[in-house]
Parts: structure tokens; sequence; C-alpha cells
């Protein structure tokens, strides 16, 4: 069995994957000191490679179960997900009542030694429960699955607008039409809801003060704009080549070095080659799945595995562009 699914999975996209995450090691060594300094005190004193070792316990926990959820057949994979979307759904409805707030947003459940941020587990369970939901349609079209399929997704994005957190909204909504349009979602219904996404940023941007200042200091460098301030002066600092590992200054002033900007530690650090080198690998691994899937005929495998690569991609293209201040401030992590 072991040697059936080593010849049967996809190798590159193993390798990449694997690249990516050593990637993740470096950065982290390299933004880890600036984040401990941030959150040290004159009382409390936090090891310097305090991120860098969580980094590695994550990574030790999280290959592991890539590869094992790898092995499970497409059955088993289904129903995983299913069974991981109503326990993180569940996990995501209890925020408001027993999360607790950071930075003026109550987004994450404190458990001991780390807080846990549902809406991160429950993206790709999520993507791959709508994918069973879609593919559905293509055994009998009488059924209602897009209007099912979109309920959930308003419960979700409703619950995600009460922490409140409208970079996520707007990414699992993205993320759903990518999956209907796959489905067979009529062209001027995707019109209508992309018509009502945009009515509700209109909203957010009236009544949500924060909302209302992170566009107007993206579009006309008003109102409070330190953080992407800092973040290019991570990479004016680090130029095409960088300062060298450990060498970088300007990280000790970003907020979140070790999530949020840690594209930019990239950039004072290692360099805009390298920088562009990492969005080169991002891009690789979406375009080996989406070419992966043009000779794919079931349609829940295609529905799934092109959510899923629209959530990796969309996700890191959201962080780079907000490091490089080519979209507005978003807290999301890459």
């Amino acid at each position: 069995p072991l040697a059936r699914w080593f010849w049967t999975i996809d190798r590159p996209l193993l390798a990449m994957l694997l690249v990516l995450i050593g990637c993740g090691l470096i950065a982290v060594a390299a933004a880890s000191p600036a984040a401990a300094l941030r959150l040290s005190d004159s009382v409390t004193r936090v090891d310097p490679l305090f991120f860098l070792q969580r980094q590695f316990l994550w990574v030790l926990m999280g290959v592991p179960l890539m590869l094992g959820i790898s092995m499970l057949t497409k059955d088993g994979a289904r129903r995983f997900a299913i069974g991981g979307f109503v326990l993180f759904s569940v996990l995501l409805m209890l925020v408001p009542v027993i999360g607790a707030e950071t930075n003026g947003a109550q987004r994450w459940i404190q458990l001991p030694g780390f807080q846990l941020q549902p809406i991160e587990f429950l993206k790709p369970f999520f993507v791959v429960t709508t994918a069973w939901l879609f593919a559905m349609r293509f055994e009998d079209r009488s059924l209602p699955v897009i209007p099912v399929g979109a309920m959930a997704l308003a419960i979700i994005v409703g619950f995600l607008v009460m922490q409140p957190d409208f970079g996520q909204a707007a990414l699992v909504i993205a993320i759903w039409l990518v999956q209907a349009v796959l489905a067979g979602l009529p062209l001027i219904f995707l019109g209508l809801a992309v018509l009502v996404v945009l009515g509700g940023l209109v909203v957010a941007y009236q009544f949500e003060p924060h909302i209302r200042n992170r566009i107007d200091g993206y579009l006309h460098g008003e109102g409070d704009t330190y953080q992407v301030d800092r973040a290019l002066d991570c990479f004016r600092s680090g130029g095409l080549y960088g300062a060298g590992p450990g060498e970088g200054t300007a990280k000790f002033r970003l907020p979140e070095a070790q999530t949020d900007y840690i594209f930019s530690v990239i950039g004072e650090e290692f360099g805009a080659i390298a920088c562009f080198a990492l969005a080169l690998l991002y891009l690789a691994i979406v375009l080996r799945v989406l070419l992966q899937m043009l000779d794919e005929d079931d349609p829940f495998t295609l529905i799934a595995a092109t959510g899923l690569v629209a959530e990796f991609g969309g996700q890191a293209l959201i962080n780079m562009s907000v490091n490089l201040a080519l979209a507005p401030s978003k807290g999301m992590t890459l």
C-alpha cells in the first residue's frame, strides 16, 4: 500500500510543498526574534526562538497529517471533511461567546498554550464539503445544491462579520463563487453575487470605522498607515539581495512580524529576488494543481481541488499584496 501510494501521488507537487514548508521555517527563524522582542517587557522575556520552536512543532504535526490524509480514499477524505466542517462550524459559532479578543477583534478561542482560529481550519473543510454538495448537481440537476450551499456560506460569512473579519469573509465568498461557477452557476447569478459583495463593501465602508480607515489609507494615504509604512521600510532596507540572515533591523518595528508581515521580513533579510522566487513557488503549486484538473473527469475532485488551490493561492496573494501596499491592510497570514 505504501508503494502504491508513493507511485500514485503527485510527487513534484509534494516536493514543492515540502520546499515551501522549509522556506516557512527559515522565514519564521528570521522573524522570531523581532516578534519575541515585541511581546517581551520588563517583567516577562520571551525566548527569541519561541516562534521558530512553535513552527517546528506545527510542522512535526502537520506533515504527518498531510501525508495521512493523502492516503485516504476519496470517500474517506469526504467523510473526514464533512466531520471537520461540522466541528469547526460549531467552534466558529462559539467565538462570539467564548472567544478571546486580540487587537480589537474576537477571532480566536484560547486553549492551553495557544490560540485556535476556527476559520483557518474551517476553510479547507468547507471547500471539500461544498464540492461534495455541488457534485450532486451532476447526478441530479433538480437538487437545490446551490441554494443550500449559499445558505451555508451566508452563515459562515455572518459569523465572520461579527468578529469582525471582513478579509476572511471576502476570501470565503470568492472561493465559493469559483466552485459554484464550476458547478454550473449561471453567469447572471454570478454577476448578482458580485454586486451583492460590492454592496456589502460599501456598507462596511460607511459603518465600520476601521474598514473605512484602511481603505482611505490605501487610496489616499490618510489615517493610520503605520503597518504598511513599516512593511515597505523592510523592502527598502533589503533591496535586491537582502541584508543577510539575522541582519535585518527594520523588522523590529513590524507588527506581527511572524505572521501577517512575514513576507516583509523575507524582503529585508533575503531581498526582493528571494521574494519573487517565493511568489513563483506559490504560483507553480497553483498552476500544477490546475493543470492536473484539466484531465479530471470526476466533478467532486475537480471542484474540491480547484477550491482548495483557490484558497491557498488567494490567501498568499492577499498577504503579499498587503505587504507590498498593493491592497488595503488586512491581517491574514502567509
